[in-house]
């Protein structure tokens, strides 16, 4: 063989899918479910008994995980669909720009300047407000086929 050493860089989702296949009738409520291409958490499931043909169809309600908008879906419950693969990371704030976009320690110390400050009012003053007055905020992302968005917020006190 050669005498050379090969290096890879490893990437942690090099390939990996963003969603994987589940069954229908096997998704329950506060689950994750793909519709209409967008990843959102199970509301709401009903099931409906076979016609005389066909299958049992099952009626998802889910709220997109990042935009907070309510979708809905019907299948069969022996077809496979779309569940998404969700993560939710903590990061610590460091700064909030003019722009809107937040700048977050990571675990390994380097920062994380990508993310918007989130759309969901509530939240965005509790964020601006705890910022404002020089607490050490965490804030919690979900991040979900390729998208990213701040979902919740933890003050671990005074600076």
């Amino acid at each position: 063989m050669s005498d050379e050493e090969h290096h890879f860089e490893s990437k942690a989702d090099a390939g990996a899918s963003k969603t994987y296949p589940q069954q229908a009738g096997t998704i329950r409520k506060n689950g994750y479910i793909v519709i209409k291409g967008r990843p959102c958490k199970v509301v709401e499931v009903s099931t409906s008994k076979t016609g005389k043909h066909g299958h049992a169809k099952c009626h998802f309600v889910g709220i997109d995980i990042l935009t907070g908008k309510k979708l809905e879906d019907i299948l069969p419950s022996s077809h496979n669909c779309d569940v998404p693969h969700v993560n939710r990371t903590d990061y610590q704030l460091i700064d909030i720009s003019e722009d809107g976009f937040v700048s977050l320690l990571t675990e390994n110390g380097s920062t994380k300047d990508d993310l918007r400050l989130p759309t969901d009012d509530n939240l965005l003053t509790q964020i601006q407000d705890g910022f404002a007055e020089g607490k050490d905020l965490v804030v919690s992302v979900m991040s979900a086929m390729g998208e990213e968005q701040i979902c919740g917020l933890k003050d671990i006190g005074p600076k």
